[in-house]
């Protein structure tokens, strides 16, 4: 497969990842489909986790990923940006991606390993499962610790390790484009139209 393609398919590749990084940082602001959990704040503590509101899936899975998909996508095209040039730019906007995705993954797995903010047995807002000396991921019988909002330690790690794996994939397909990038720049990108 010639550099060109292969930048044309790490481009679209990148979209969906990017817009699932997106809607799922945006659904996280809505547990239990409640819009009242963003809005209100309890005793100084958001009622929503700190790394929703950092926003990893927008910004770094989403924007910072789906700029440089746009430009990886054209470099693999016949024209202006399938050339070598195109291609060292290719290399840029990929490290970018990777930034982004990074950014994305360690705000996920921070999350997922943080727990969700809820309200407890105790009628506290908190993160109950933050300072816990049991793993809340793989002991579901500890998940009624949290009363409001409903299903909210379903909700987050399903979200969360979704943002997870797309950031993973991206970093990825961002990682395999800059080396990618780098031999086209070497060798160019094979994007000849046929002589008839």
């Amino acid at each position: 497969m010639c550099t060109g393609k292969c930048a044309k398919f790490i481009g679209i590749s990148l979209y969906p990842l990017a817009l699932l990084s997106i809607i799922c940082n945006i659904f996280l602001f809505f547990p239990d489909f409640k819009t009242i959990y963003s809005k209100e704040e309890a005793e100084g503590l958001y009622r929503l986790t700190d790394e929703i509101i950092y926003m990893g899936g927008i910004v770094g899975g989403g924007i910072l990923v789906l700029i440089p998909a746009i430009h990886i996508h054209s470099t693999g095209r016949q024209g202006c940006c399938a050339n070598r040039c195109g291609m060292f730019l290719s290399i840029i906007f990929a490290a970018i991606g990777v930034v982004g995705a990074l950014y994305s993954g360690v705000i996920a797995a921070f999350a997922l390993i943080k727990g969700p903010v809820c309200l407890t047995e105790d009628d506290q807002w908190s993160r109950p499962f933050m300072n816990s000396t049991e793993n809340y991921l793989g002991n579901s019988d500890i998940w009624d610790t949290c009363k409001e909002p409903e299903n909210v330690v379903e909700f987050n790690i399903s979200l969360f390790a979704t943002l997870l794996v797309a950031a993973s994939l991206e970093l990825l397909l961002c990682g395999f484009q800059a080396l990618n990038g780098l031999f086209g720049c070497i060798c160019g990108t094979c994007n000849r139209k046929e002589v008839a």
